[in-house]
């Protein structure tokens, strides 16, 4: 029924290929299988997302409305150490550029708090930036050595305490931000794919959205590996309640 393209970045794809082919010319592609119902693909790197690739996305209707972009910073200082090559400018006018191509698109990412070297001034410009972009989720993590890495040898480590402080501010925000959009849902009907019972509650069922949400709802087992149309009756920071709708 769903299939994921999975690739570090998958917006590289065809490099080092004899046939000449871009990420968007394999999604057609893919777009044309039978049997196929849903296509995502993870993750595209920020700094080259192409209008044809957002192009793709509005045109395959099997390719679902959602593009994971890691940010991982919002301030251009930090963004340069970390060697992301691209610019919060950058960045925000690639999500103008996805919500032009796909209106109603759901954007993603990954952010990082307690970079070396990283300072109140900075992680403000990181908050700035989820309050701009609006993510509909963000994981988030703080920042910790690995050896042989470049940031590893970098003098100005961040104290423990300071990272975790920042962590909860930043992931604050991002609940607000997360829970005030899945509200805006609370009575939309959403096309599901039922993956299985959920791990919270077994008696119900957990499904995902064409935005990548998930939906807990009452059903029968057999309803499982379908797609299926429920109606959002609850609004939560991390998931959508739902009961199944029928024309």
């Amino acid at each position: 029924k769903e299939v994921t393209l999975l690739g570090q970045n998958v917006n590289s794809y065809g490099c080092g290929l004899e046939e000449k082919m871009e990420f968007a010319d394999l999604l057609y592609r893919a777009n044309s299988v039978a049997g196929i119902e849903r296509i995502r693909f993870t993750t595209s790197h920020p700094k080259d997302v192409s209008d044809r690739l957002l192009q793709a996305i509005a045109e395959c209707e099997k390719l679902c409305e959602h593009i994971h972009a890691p940010l991982q910073a919002g301030s251009n200082r930090i963004l340069q150490r970390m060697n992301r090559n691209y610019s919060r400018e950058h960045y925000l006018k690639l999500v103008e550029r996805m919500r032009h191509y796909v209106p109603g698109v759901s954007i993603t990412s990954d952010l990082i708090v307690g970079f070396p070297g990283e300072t109140e001034e900075d992680f403000l410009e990181t908050l700035d930036m989820v309050e701009r972009v609006r993510f509909d989720a963000a994981f988030t993590f703080m920042y910790s050595q690995r050896s042989g890495t470049r940031a590893a040898e970098f003098a100005e480590q961040i104290p423990l305490e300071e990272k975790k402080q920042h962590l909860e501010r930043l992931n604050r925000l991002q609940y607000q931000i997360a829970t005030e959009i899945n509200q805006e849902l609370q009575g939309s009907i959403q096309e599901v794919l039922v993956e299985g019972p959920s791990k919270t509650n077994p008696q119900k069922l957990t499904s995902r959205t064409r935005s990548n949400r998930i939906v807990i709802f009452s059903g029968e087992k057999d309803l499982i590996g379908r797609l299926i149309n429920v109606k959002i009756t609850e609004a939560k920071t991390f998931s959508l309640f739902g009961e199944i709708f029928n024309e």
